[in-house]
């Protein structure tokens, strides 16, 4: 980020920069600092060994898991893998990033199916929607969260790195998270300070 600029010139020179095109900015629109921030994005690959405070972190699934949900039915979870030795597991399992076992923070978001049928369960409703949809909403939602955590962190100085290739070994993940049924990776996440 710039610091020296101010907003509007920061996003049209970030725009200019990523998209190699001029976009108009209206000096006097709102929200020109977040605009900038967003447009400033760049996901970060090599952090500090500056530690990520607890306290910290929890505010940052508060605030990544206030973001919308369909139906309000919150189907997303942040799992943090904090045990090192399943963090260097995980890397192992992706030889060409090795950054992710030294990223401080390593984040795995879940689409959480279960939730819904449990509360079906404790209600004596029957669970009728085992269908494509019900996946694709826990997933989204997850996708959500994890993009709303991004821009949290990125507020308070961090950086990340989305990792999909978790996907790649759902079944192995979820084991070594001992994930529940039908609750499932969708990304990993590596934060920390750059």
């Amino acid at each position: 980020m710039n610091a020296q600029k101010n907003p509007a010139d920061r996003l049209q020179s970030a725009l200019a920069e990523r998209f190699g095109a001029q976009f108009a900015v209206d000096p006097g629109l709102p929200g020109l600092d977040e605009l900038a921030r967003m447009a400033e994005h760049r996901s970060h690959r090599k952090f500090s060994d500056r530690v990520v405070e607890p306290a910290v972190l929890r505010l940052l699934f508060a605030c990544a898991l206030s973001a919308p949900s369909k139906s309000d039915l919150q189907q997303a979870d942040i799992v943090h893998v904090a045990d090192r030795a399943k963090v260097k597991a995980i890397a192992d399992s992706i030889p060409d990033m090795p950054w992710i076992a030294d990223a401080p923070v390593v984040l795995v978001f879940v689409a959480n199916n279960r939730r819904i049928r449990q509360i079906g369960e404790w209600r004596g409703k029957p669970f009728a929607n085992e269908h494509l949809d019900h996946f694709m909403n826990a997933a989204v939602d997850a996708a959500i969260v994890m993009a709303t955590f991004i821009r949290a962190a990125e507020a308070v100085g961090m950086a990340a790195c989305p990792v999909s290739h978790v996907r790649n070994h759902p079944h192995e993940l979820s084991r070594m998270l001992e994930l529940p049924e039908a609750v499932f990776p969708v990304a990993g996440l590596c934060a920390g300070y750059p």
